[in-house]
């Protein structure tokens, strides 16, 4: 698998992670049960970093080989 292929792979994880997100947030707009709103909120706390680290290596192994290209140090050795 090539570096541009992984990319798309991450980019259409971090599709779905925005969907179920945009889910959360009217579940969460919509609850009543102080419990039931704990848990989304969890869960959109535990999903978010997710998405973000999506879009990062998304990002990192679409420009991977392309020179003058910053990398983050978080993905670097």
């Amino acid at each position: 698998m090539k570096l541009i292929e992984i990319s798309r792979e991450y980019r259409e994880s971090a599709r779905l992670l925005r969907e179920r997100l945009r889910l959360l947030r009217q579940m969460l707009a919509k609850a009543d049960d102080p419990e039931e709103i704990w848990h989304i909120k969890r869960r959109i706390a535990e999903l978010t970093p997710m998405l973000t680290q999506m879009n990062e290596l998304a990002d990192l192994t679409e420009h991977y080989y392309e020179r003058g290209y910053w990398r983050s140090e978080k993905y670097t050795l």
